[in-house]
């Protein structure tokens, strides 16, 4: 069933939408609506790719079979699945996922709901996307500033060649200043590369691990943790 959130639109409705977002996206980074839409109207492949590994592998079954067909892609209650992190202990992932959300006054169910895809499996996918994000950011201990920001947006177009990532590089680095480029370049954006290409499929990842020790899932996952990035700079 397609969501009220949903808007049909023909093909050069499309590409403009995707004009429009990837210009103001490179302009804003920030703006997670036009990144967003930039995504959908874009990553139709790499969406249907995503689609065909969860399908080949275990979990990736589990996340088609009961997520997609119980909980419909427009926005199901996240938070009800992940409240029980904030009562973990410190040294487990979901402690530190909790840790990460509170700092920031960050919601899991705060993503944007997906507009632009008529097809309700690539749409779940594309909304998994989303949700996923936050807990990449923990696994991989990057921070949500700019430089935080492109890094992960490397290793998520390594892990789903989605040209939406590619493109928010473009724009993140766009902005940098001349230290924050020598560092991305020369420091993180290797990091990135081998992080991204070295670590599981992280979409296919049903992720109920919430109160295993950090280090043992980063392990098991093959996450390698960032290196310290800097605050200001």
């Amino acid at each position: 069933m397609i969501g009220s959130a949903h808007v049909r639109i023909s093909s050069w409705q499309q590409a403009a939408v995707a004009l429009g977002s990837a210009v103001g996206a490179l302009v804003d980074p920030r703006r997670a609506d036009l990144i967003a839409a930039l995504g959908e109207t874009t990553g139709k492949p790499a969406f249907k790719r995503v689609l065909e590994r969860m399908k080949r592998s275990q979990e990736g079954k589990f996340l088609h079979y009961n997520c997609i067909m119980k909980f419909s892609w427009k926005g199901h209650d996240i938070s009800a699945n992940v409240g029980h992190a904030w009562d973990l202990p410190e040294n487990t992932f979901g402690a530190a996922y909790a840790k990460f959300m509170g700092s920031r006054n960050f919601s899991p169910d705060d993503r944007p709901l997906v507009r632009f895809l008529d097809i309700e499996e690539l749409a779940y996918v594309a909304m998994r996307v989303r949700e996923v994000h936050d807990f990449w950011h923990t696994l991989f201990d990057l921070p949500t500033n700019l430089l935080g920001e492109s890094a992960l947006k490397v290793i998520e177009s390594q892990q789903m060649h989605l040209p939406m990532c590619f493109m928010s590089v473009i724009g993140g680095s766009a902005r940098f200043n001349s230290k924050q480029r020598s560092l991305f370049f020369e420091h993180y954006l290797p990091w990135a590369l081998r992080a991204g290409r070295n670590c599981t499929d992280l979409m296919c990842i049903y992720y109920c691990h919430f109160d295993e020790d950090m280090d043992v899932v980063r392990r098991k996952w093959g996450i390698i943790p960032a290196p310290p990035l800097t605050a200001k700079v």
